[in-house]
């Protein structure tokens, strides 16, 4: 008789922004052992580690380099282990962030920028429909689900990776991505409801 899966030990890396608690219920709910820590060997020691984030991209960037986030974040892609980035935890992966006519630098991890949304209504709040490729890993049986944004930035595209796309007035953005090891949502799994739990426990079984 085969034996139970071990459950899976995932880190909420804690660089003082995002919703960490949020992230973990909903981690816990989705069946993962979750530790909120800004641990950088904790993290890299992990089965998965989640990237939160919400306000600024420039305060988020500052808070990641302060526990030198980004190095584990480098680090577990090259050795092709799990990062999953969540809202502004995405938009740090990409090369810059311009808000407000400031200019930071990300993470690089993904090739472009994240800029502000064209649309009469910004921020772009509330539920929305994503459309997610053939073959789509974190969206297996979310195909006709909708989601829960909260932002006014956004990447328009992710080059060499598996995008699901949305849209919000004229700006059709990258919704999620998934490239091996990376995989990152715009918006809001741990406020998705039965959607995003979902969403996660796809996750977590690509650890």
């Amino acid at each position: 008789m085969a034996g139970l899966a071990a459950v899976k030990q995932v880190v909420v890396l804690d660089y003082g922004s995002g919703n960490l608690r949020s992230a973990e219920r909903a981690l816990i709910r989705a069946g993962a052992d979750v530790t909120v820590t800004a641990d950088l060997d904790a993290a890299a020691g992990a089965d998965g580690l989640v990237v939160p984030g919400v306000g600024a991209f420039a305060a988020c960037m500052s808070g990641i380099n302060a526990v030198r986030g980004g190095t584990v974040v480098w680090d577990r892609l090259r050795k092709g282990r799990p990062v999953l980035g969540i809202c502004v935890g995405m938009q740090v992966l990409y090369e810059v962030g311009d808000e407000h006519g400031e200019r930071t630098t990300g993470l690089g991890v993904l090739a472009g920028e994240v800029t502000r949304i064209e649309a009469d209504v910004v921020p772009h709040m509330g539920w929305n429909t994503v459309e997610p490729p053939a073959g789509s890993v974190l969206f297996q049986g979310l195909e006709q689900e909708r989601f829960y944004f909260v932002h006014s930035y956004a990447a328009r595209d992710a080059p060499d990776a598996s995008v699901t796309w949305a849209t919000h007035g004229d700006t059709r953005f990258a919704a999620a991505v998934e490239r091996g090891p990376l995989s990152a949502t715009q918006f809001h799994p741990e406020k998705s409801g039965d959607a995003g739990a979902t969403l996660l426990a796809n996750w977590l079984g690509t650890l």
